[in-house]
Formats: structure tokens, C-alpha cells, sequence
């Protein structure tokens, strides 16, 4: 954290991926900025725009009459984005080059949201003497504070799993959803809940392939025999990060494939997860047996039930922000003016919460976060199978006095 003089005019950045909330971080900021006699202007493209700033000839600049058509519920972001790493570009008077934009349109300083990728170029900028607040966005929800986007994203998923129950039960089908996350599980973790999914693979548990089979078999056969008109789904929703019984992660292209920042483009891992089922149950008799039972088998066509993986891709990503993540988009841009105005930068604001607004240095909110595995077994009491033999769960108790508040927020 570093101490600088109080700022007129900030620069907006959303960089990275898209997600919901983003435009509500946008308004609340220029709102904020407004009532404190500051203005903020949108430096389009992420980082790219950053980079070609002394190339503009001007800024948007996000008076009342601009706000106004600044819609926190719309995901995405009218600032615009892009995967560029500042740090990746090969000019080497790049950062000179960056200061030069500022100065020409007389920015002070940048709110920059975004997620890891986004917050190592905020640390990069601040090393270089450009001031800077982060307001955390991720909707894989893998920084050590909670970011906007990941409650609309996983409101999304619960709803696109919970639509294709329709579907399965129809056909009689397995369905597979693969959603995004990257290396960590939290959307696929908490959108498999909301949902009721019956099995949900992440990348912090190596897969158990025996365990998910029997865990199938025992709710897609109950399930189809006991309806009246042999009918029934199971679904299983599967993290792009899942790694393959190799221990390699699954991507549709390769090294040659991978973003500035060297991230792999994930892709496959619903299919990898389809062809084990389907070659699980071509050798298992009992799935004949089943087929022939439940009225389905047809030789040679039909002999084992159809499994599908769904990829919902950028639909996780678009369309309406949760109101949660409106709520919290407007307090992390208002918090990050409020910041920048008191003269600290290069930090992330973490929330507002009782009247203060708590932040940390950048660099440690980045370090990724995965999924806690206690509470992995807590949902395995309620016989959800994560892709391991069922853990036993050890409930710890414990009563609060005045901390309520806090944790509920």
C-alpha cells in the first residue's frame, strides 16, 4: 500500500473474462466519483486500451447523462475487455508509453476489476508508479475474497443444470454439464448444489471412477424402475479443470492454445467423463439386464443408456448480473473511488461492512483459493458424491456472540 495525493479524474478498466456485475462496479464508481466531485472516464478494451491510450483522442466520460445508460443488471461490461498482459508485451517502453496516456488525458489514476490475471498486472502497474485500486471480479470465485460475478454465474448454472433435468428424464439420458472454473471447483461446487445435482466433479478431488459408476447406477436404475412410465435422469456436473486419470487437464488446443497470461484454453473434460461412463457400462452385464427390464434394449441400436455432456460455455458468462452481485458490484467501485480519493492504491478492496471498507494488498488477494474440502464431506452426508468414496463428516459446533453480522454478510 502507498500513500499518494488525493486524485480528480480516474481511469476505468474491466479486464479479463466477462461476467455478471461488472457494470454495476462501472455505475457505483462513476456515481461515487460524481458526488465527490471527481470524474471517471472508461478506458475501452482492458489492458489493450490501457496500452494504446496515448493513441486516443479522447474518453468517454461518465457524467450523469452517460451513467445513466450504464444497466448494473446487464452482465458484461460497457468498458470492454481483453486477455493482454501488460507485463507479456514486447515494447520495451511500454510502461513509459502507459504514463504517457495517463498524462495526455489527465488521469490521476485507474480502478481496474478483474480477476487473478487482471490483479498481477494491478501489482505490475503499482510497482511501476502507476496508482491503482482492484475491485475483485471472478466468477470462478478462486480469489481470497469473494469476487463480482460468481453468484450470477452460479445462479446460471443451477438454472441451465436444472432446466436440462427435462431433457434427461425425457430420453432416459445421463447428462453431463461441464461448466468454467478453471483450476478451482467453487462454480461447479455451489451451482451442483442449487441445482441438486446428483455428482459433481472438481478439480481439488482426483476422480474415482468406481465410486461415480455405483453412485450412478444406484439412482439412474432406482430412479427408471420405480417410475410408472420408466422414466428418469441422472446428472453430473463436471469442472473444466477436472484432470484426466493421466493427471493432465484437458484443452482444445494446446500449449499453442494458451492466453498472454499462459492459462490453457480447457475443453473436454464432460467428454472424457462420457466416454469412461459409456465404456463402464458396456462391460457391466447388469446394464444389459437393466436396458432389457426397463423396456429399452434394442440389440445392436440401443444396449446401453445414452449419455450426453452439455458445454453452456459463455451462456454461464451473459444475459442478467444476481441482484447480490448488483448490490456488490456498486460497493466495490464506490469503494475503490472512496480509495483512491484518500490517496491508496494498489490494493483490492475486499467489501463494505458496517460502515468500513476493508481492503488488502493485491498480491495476496490473488493467491488462488480452492475449494475447502470439509465442505465437500458436509454435502456427502447428504449423499452427494463429489467422485470419492463417501468421507466422514466431523461437525465441529461452535456459538457466536456479535460476529453474525459479519459472516452473513
Amino acid at each position: 500500500m502507498t500513500e499518494k495525493a488525493k486524485m480528480k479524474n480516474i481511469g476505468i478498466i474491466t479486464s479479463g473474462g466477462d461476467c455478471g456485475g461488472l457494470n454495476a462496479v462501472v455505475r457505483g464508481a462513476a456515481k461515487t466519483a460524481l458526488m465527490r466531485g471527481m470524474r471517471t472516464f472508461i478506458i475501452p478494451n482492458g489492458y489493450a486500451g490501457l496500452y494504446n491510450l496515448v493513441d486516443f483522442a479522447n474518453l468517454v466520460c461518465l457524467d450523469e447523462e452517460r451513467t445513466d445508460h450504464v444497466n448494473s443488471q446487464f452482465a458484461g461490461s460497457d468498458a470492454g475487455h481483453s486477455r493482454v498482459k501488460i507485463s507479456k508485451i514486447s515494447d520495451p517502453d511500454k510502461y513509459d508509453r502507459i504514463l504517457m496516456g495517463l498524462r495526455k488525458h489527465n488521469l490521476d489514476g485507474l480502478l481496474i476489476s478483474g480477476g487473478d490475471d487482471t490483479g498481477s498486472v494491478v501489482v505490475d502497474l503499482s510497482e511501476h508508479g502507476i496508482p491503482c485500486v482492484h475491485a475483485p471480479k471472478t466468477m470462478d470465485l478462486d480469489l481470497q475474497t469473494y469476487s463480482v460475478g460468481g453468484d450470477s454465474a452460479i445462479n446460471k448454472i443451477a438454472n441451465i443444470v436444472d432446466d436440462i433435468k427435462t431433457t434427461g428424464t425425457t430420453h432416459n439420458r445421463v447428462m453431463i454439464i461441464e461448466v468454467f472454473g478453471r483450476y478451482a471447483g467453487h462454480t461447479a461446487f455451489r451451482g451442483g448444489i442449487a441445482a441438486d445435482a446428483d455428482c459433481i466433479l472438481i478439480p481439488e478431488i482426483p476422480v474415482d471412477f468406481d465410486a461415480v459408476y455405483a453412485h450412478l447406477k444406484h439412482y439412474y436404475i432406482r430412479r427408471i424402475l420405480n417410475s410408472d412410465v420408466h422414466s428418469g435422469t441422472y446428472v453430473i456436473v463436471v469442472a473444466e479443470g477436472v484432470k484426466g486419470e493421466d493427471g493432465k487437464h484437458f484443452s482444445d488446443g494446446g500449449a499453442q492454445a494458451a492466453d498472454s497470461f499462459g492459462h490453457a484454453k480447457l475443453a473436454g473434460a464432460g467428454a472424457y467423463i462420457r466416454h469412461k461412463i459409456e465404456s463402464m457400462m458396456r462391460d457391466d452385464p447388469e446394464i444389459k439386464q437393466f436396458m432389457k427390464t426397463s423396456g429399452m434394449y434394442v440389440p445392436g441400436v440401443f444396449e446401453i443408456p445414452e449419455v450426453r455432456e452439455i458445454i453452456p460455455s459463455h451462456i454461464v458468462r451473459s444475459g442478467a448480473t444476481s441482484a447480490f452481485d448488483v448490490n456488490f458490484g456498486k460497493e466495490i467501485g464506490a469503494a475503490a473511488i472512496t480509495l483512491l480519493d484518500q490517496g491508496i492504491s494498489g490494493v483490492t478492496v475486499v467489501d463494505v461492512n458496517n460502515g468500513k471498507i476493508r481492503y488488502m494488498p493485491t498480491a495476496e488477494a490473488i493467491a488462488q483459493r480452492f475449494v475447502n474440502l470439509d465442505n465437500i464431506a458436509f454435502y456427502e452426508q447428504m449423499d452427494v458424491c463429489f467422485g470419492r468414496r463417501r468421507q466422514q463428516y466431523n461437525a465441529v459446533v461452535e456459538e457466536l456472540h456479535g460476529e453474525a453480522d459479519r459472516i452473513c454478510h
